[in-house]
Order: C-alpha cells, then structure tokens, then sequence
C-alpha cells in the first residue's frame, strides 16, 4: 500500500513536471514567433520610411545645434549662444589690462524701459555691447580691435597674415562674402542682416580689425 501511494504520488510529480514543461515550452515557442514576426514585419518595412525616419532624427540634430550656435559674422568672439550672453567670456579673449563701463539708456522700443550698453576698453581696442533688460541677452554691436591681444574666434587676430586671413575665412562657407582689396578685407553676410568684419592690411598682415553687428 505504502509502495502504491509512493507510485501515485510519483505519478502525479511527475505528470506536473510534464505539464510545466509543457507550458514552458509552448511559453518559448510563442515568445520565440512573435520575436522573428517582429523582426520580419521591420524587415519588411519600405526602406524610405527607415531612411525618412534617420533623416527626421538627423535634421532634428542639426536644428538642435545650430540652435545654440552662432555664425563667425553673428559673433566673431565666440560660438556658444549661451556663452556669448556673459562677459567673462570676452574677457578670456584679452590678454592685457582692460576696463569695463555700463552706461544706463532707454530701450529702442519702449522709453519706459531702461537698457545697458558695455563697453570693454583694452589699450586702443574696444567692445560694445547691448543689453536689454527684458531679454537678458547680451548683443555685441560694435568692436574695434587694434592690437594682437584681443583674439577672435579661430585664432584670428591683428599681426596674422593676409593668407592666413583668407583661409580662416574661406573655411566659413558660401554664407560669407569676402571682398578683398589692396587694403582691406571685408566679410560680410550673404543674406540677412547686414552685418561686416573689416581687416585692414598693411604690409601684408592685419593692422585693424572692425565689426559692425545688427541689433535692432
């Protein structure tokens, strides 16, 4: 009697195993199916539309970036949006003693507000900057550099020569219209705001650097 129960109960141990196995193995197959069908409907997908998502991707990238940046022409000091709106930022393009000064004056638009304008003054070169109060912004509007301890982005800077010049400028693309004289050479915009940097040549390297920004 006891040898029986011992086989039933065995029987009965072993008859769940089987059923567990069972489901495990009808668990995996199914699992397994609805894998390679997943895989196999994406590799069926139109190739245009995996490319036309990429593309999507990409160009949200790029409007990302160009968000945050800014052109040679759009700040000749430095790149970063964000970093363009400090001065401590300009100040690390000065390697001699300089001052700062910040003159109160009425917003362009609304004489109830009042604005600031900088100025950073370093030997015989000079920065001016706007800044309207509503926005926090930090405008560059006119610089005008004469000596090789102000730098500009990308090295440049007076003491370069003129082909040095010109490869740092053509390195920026079709936006930039460059106009070269005997004298001078003058950046500009294509299109847009009209906007310049103005290098003055004197025995082949640049003597002065000039640039009239946009703010309105």
């Amino acid at each position: 009697m006891l040898f029986l129960r011992f086989r039933i109960s065995r029987y009965k141990y072993s008859l769940a195993v089987r059923l567990m196995l069972l489901l495990l193995l009808v668990n995996v197959f199914t699992t397994a199916c609805s894998a390679d069908m997943g895989r196999k409907e994406d590799a069926d997908a139109p190739e245009e539309h995996r490319l036309a998502a990429a593309d999507t991707a990409s160009t949200r990238r790029r409007s990302a970036d160009a968000a945050l940046t800014v052109s040679l022409l759009g700040n000749p000091f430095v790149a970063s949006r964000s970093q363009g709106n400090s001065l401590n930022t300009y100040f690390d393009h000065i390697n001699a003693d300089f001052t700062v000064d910040a003159d109160a004056i009425e917003n362009r638009h609304k004489p109830n507000m009042i604005d600031t304008i900088f100025t950073i003054r370093s030997g015989n070169s000079m920065m001016e900057f706007y800044a309207p109060s509503q926005s926090g912004e930090l405008l560059l509007q006119v610089a005008d550099i004469q000596s090789g301890d102000v730098q500009l982005r990308h090295n440049i800077r007076v003491g370069m020569t003129e082909q040095e010049l010109l490869g740092r400028l053509k390195a920026q693309g079709n936006e930039v219209v460059i106009t070269h004289t005997k004298d001078r050479i003058v950046a500009a915009n294509r299109e847009g705001a009209p906007i310049s940097l103005q290098f003055h040549l004197k025995n082949g390297k640049v003597s002065r650097i000039r640039y009239e920004g946009y703010v309105d």
